[in-house]
């Protein structure tokens, strides 16, 4: 153990209350003596005051280390630079976000040229004094003249509505509440819209309470959303969700209907003249497979299937003859996943991943190949938007060592034109990325891309940092991060595993990981630990892993299969208590993804590496900083909170276990950019001490 934590055998950590708690498994009696940790600090006193006191010591902590200033500054350095989106377009109007580099959220600007500055539409920052409401969704109507948008408070999922002119910026009165993950859908007139909603929940439930009953309704603008029209519902299925879609010819509503956070999903159509309560016919009537919508060409469907694919592919249905002995196929599967399609100027715009890394080709609605888009370099290419008749497209291209950069592709000639590319205190010439594959436990290859500064020597003593998800037919693609630059500046490697049970390499790779295969997932990310050990870039005293939401029940689950292998452990907002995640807010949607406690077979796998029920007390456990918010209402805290109470109470060596509770913050999304250097800089300072860090 590094002699950094010396000191760290005098932190005295809250008094934490243990309650006999014991629940009845199928036979099997399991303990949750922190069950009190999972109330709303909203409501329970007790809750509040024992994370005021965790924040205390972990705050103590934190700021005793030298180190953490300089960490912060040079953080805030490498951020303060201007970052664009890709715009897009509608009527003439060009729109994209710009954050000018310090500022907490990025602005909307809309311009009347893709190369022009334009002027501020909308600007957050001007929402909040602490910069915690976030925009979320936007979108505009076909003539361009009016934009719906939707607000986030404090990283909450919940979200409102609102609506203004884009020609003056004059907000309209209306407001629509308890919307959830976007969905806003314009109609033809841009007199109204059609969005997704919840039942107003509880007043001591908002952050808490299971997200059931989703409706979509369509709401006629100036009047009040009591008045909006019910479009579908099904209270017989209340944890299924929905998704709406229009045709760009005004012909049709798409509804996907999914019941989990899996992609396979059920499509209905309907004709946008029908009455509200008019009946939907069924294209695809099941779950077996993904159906995703990408366009029309009249009643000629085209969608992005993964069924006789897993690594996908795309066919055609005519909506005369629905179902799936009356499709064709349109472009075939390939040995490289497809992830994306979308139709513009009458072409099928196709993004591929070739082990982790983005090819886009081109072609037309009879499947005819059209050739590829050249892209900058191996790395991650994202957008290529837009509506069915543009003449061109935007998209972003980063790699780990390349900031993101916005490129115009001319869909005529068949050419990419740099739009913007920003200025960062990074240079990529001193770096190198390269990617290695490591061996898992049953001979499976795991890529594992590295990045690290020039000249490094594979001596064993490296400070690195190993990140990973592996789950939800998530793909992590190579994406330049200023966390990951600052940590390279400080004399890290970052090492990216792709490991099962995400999309990297289609369905069977993310069936491989999910529910009954999960130890899958931990077997990859040990091997890739046990590969960078191998070769020398790194020895257990100095290797961190870090990974957030499923990556955090990664990082937990590894911690408690080998704490031995790492010097620290970085787990964000991570699902801990496999048994009961799925009786909080959108936890039921995973079920799919990792089995539920209920099922006798499902319960003995996730009891099996659950990471609060895998601590052992007297186990001499790594460095641990775990990290949440106090509105995360996706993954709530008490995860996190009852794994850093059990964490705690079992260390039987020197190393810290903190847990750093973030205010006015959920699950990372509209995180202000104070609070993600704060964020940032508390956890490499962390890394700094914990590995035995100097520069």
């Amino acid at each position: 153990m590094p002699a950094a934590h010396a000191e760290d055998a005098k932190l005295k950590y809250p008094d934490t209350r243990r309650v006999e708690q014991s629940d009845d498994f199928h036979g099997t009696k399991v303990p949750d003596p922190y069950r009190w940790l999972e109330d709303d600090a909203r409501t329970s006193q007790e809750v509040a005051e024992w994370i005021a006191a965790e924040n205390e010591v972990t705050r103590a902590y934190l700021d005793a280390i030298p180190e953490l200033p300089v960490i912060r500054k040079t953080l805030a350095d490498m951020w303060n630079f201007e970052r664009y989106s890709a715009p897009w377009q509608e009527a003439g109007n060009y729109f994209y976000f710009k954050n000018d580099g310090l500022q907490n959220q990025s602005v909307l600007y809309v311009a009347d040229s893709y190369k022009a500055d334009g002027r501020v539409l909308l600007d957050p920052n001007k929402w909040s004094t602490d910069g915690t409401i976030a925009m979320g969704q936007t979108v505009v109507t076909d003539d361009g003249k009016l934009l719906a948008y939707t607000r986030q408070e404090a990283g909450s999922d919940w979200s409102n509505i609102h609506v203004i002119e884009v020609a003056t910026g004059r907000e309209l009165p209306d407001v629509l509440k308890w919307a959830r993950h976007g969905n806003i859908v314009w109609n033809a007139a841009g007199d109204g819209f059609y969005y997704a909603r919840y039942p107003e929940p509880a007043k001591d439930e908002v952050y808490q309470a299971l997200s059931l009953n989703q409706s979509i309704y369509f709401h006629k603008l100036g009047e009040p959303q009591s008045a909006d029209t019910l479009i579908y519902k099904n209270p017989e299925n209340p944890t299924w969700s929905f998704w709406i879609a229009r045709t760009e010819d005004d012909k049709y509503l798409v509804l996907s209907i999914a019941r989990s956070t899996d992609p396979q999903n059920q499509v209905l159509i309907r004709p946008v003249s029908a009455a509200a309560d008019a009946p939907w016919t069924t294209l695809i009537g099941d779950f077996d497979n993904e159906f995703g919508f990408v366009g029309n060409l009249g009643d000629k469907f085209f969608f992005l299937t993964d069924l006789d694919a897993a690594t996908k592919r795309i066919i055609a249905m005519d909506v005369a003859k629905p179902g799936r002995e009356h499709l064709d196929e349109i472009v075939g599967p390939v040995k490289a996943t497809l992830e994306n399609v979308s139709l513009l100027d009458g072409k099928l715009i196709l993004q591929y991943l070739e082990d982790v890394a983005t090819r886009v080709e081109l072609f037309t609605p009879t499947g005819d190949p059209l050739g590829d888009v050249t892209l900058p370099g191996i790395g991650t290419a994202s957008g290529f938007g837009g509506d069915q008749d543009d003449k061109e497209t935007f998209y972003t291209f980063t790699s780990y060592t390349t900031p993101p950069s916005v490129y115009r592709y001319d869909l005529t000639d068949g050419k990419s034109e740099l739009v913007r590319a920003p200025q960062v205190a990074f240079d990529p010439e001193a770096y190198v990325s390269k990617q290695v594959f490591a061996t898992s436990k049953d001979g499976t290859k795991v890529p594992i891309i590295i990045a690290h500064r020039k000249g490094l020597k594979l001596d064993g003593q490296n400070p690195t940092l190993l990140y990973a998800y592996g789950g939800f037919n998530i793909s992590i693609t190579p994406a330049f991060s200023v966390e990951y630059a600052a940590w390279m500046d400080l004399g890290g490697v970052i090492a990216v595993a792709n490991l099962r049970g995400g999309g990297e390499y289609g369905e069977e790779w993310h069936q491989a990981g999910k529910q009954l295969n999960k130890q899958n997932v931990f077997d990859d990310f040990i091997a890739a630990a046990e590969w960078l050990i191998k070769e020398k870039y790194t020895s257990s005293p100095k290797l961190a892993v870090m990974g957030g939401s499923n990556g955090g029940l990664l990082v937990g689950a590894v911690e408690t299969q080998r704490p031995d292998l790492f010097g620290a452990c970085l787990p964000a907002v991570g699902v801990m208590d496999m048994l009961r995640y799925d009786q909080f807010t959108a936890g039921h949607f995973w079920r799919d993804e990792y089995g539920v406690s209920s099922d006798p077979e499902q319960f003995k796998a996730l009891y099996a590496y659950s990471p609060y029920h895998n601590i052992k007390p007297g186990t001499k456990y790594p460095a641990t900083l775990i990290t949440t918010a106090d509105t995360d209402d996706r993954v709530v805290p008490m995860h996190s909170f009852k794994y850093a109470a059990a964490l705690q109470a079992a260390q039987a060596g020197d190393a810290p276990i903190l847990i750093r509770i973030e205010t006015r913050a959920g699950h990372g999304a509209g995180t202000p950019i104070t609070k993600r250097i704060d964020q940032a800089a508390d956890k490499w300072a962390f890394l700094w001490k914990a590995l035995g860090m100097s520069k």
